[in-house]
């Protein structure tokens, strides 16, 4: 049903008329949202991740991995994931109905887990919802971007 859930909003998503976040204030509250949610993967706040964390999260790892609310915060308040930064080379914030938020972009991420220290460049999907007056991260999607290639 969740997943179904997901698959409906980004449905929805790519197939709405999209209105972009210079033109609508809800922009803003979107990408302080991030904030907040970045600033809590890097600091392993479960208090904070809880709050900003939607209860049906689905994060789709660019490894391939899946995490959802439960098992992403004990990955990073056990230590097993450490996010280290978020850098955005973009991000972008588009609604696709009045209670979800489309993030698209460029990160450059720095993480250590199982596979040791790594320097991501990544191309994300990430979607927001608002929940009781709230804007609660619902799901991530990512894919990582090769480096130029050398000539």
């Amino acid at each position: 049903m969740k997943n179904n859930l997901v698959r409906l909003i980004l449905l929805t998503a790519l197939s709405a008329a999209l209105l972009h976040a210079a033109d609508d204030p809800r922009g803003a509250a979107v990408l302080k949202a991030d904030d907040e949610r970045t600033a809590a993967y890097t600091a392993a706040d479960k208090e904070k991740l809880g709050a900003i964390l939607s209860d049906d999260l689905r994060y789709a790892h660019s490894n391939g991995g899946v995490d959802t609310k439960a098992s992403m915060i004990e990955a990073l308040t056990s230590g097993k994931t450490k996010y280290k930064s978020f850098d955005y080379d973009e991000r972008n914030v588009s609604f696709a109905a009045p209670n979800i938020a489309l993030m698209t972009g460029r990160v450059k991420v720095k993480v250590s887990g199982a596979a040791g220290d790594l320097d991501l460049v990544l191309g994300f999907l990430a979607v927001y919802r608002e929940e009781n007056g709230k804007w609660r991260f619902l799901a991530w999607q990512s894919c990582k971007i090769p480096p130029p290639e050398k000539k």
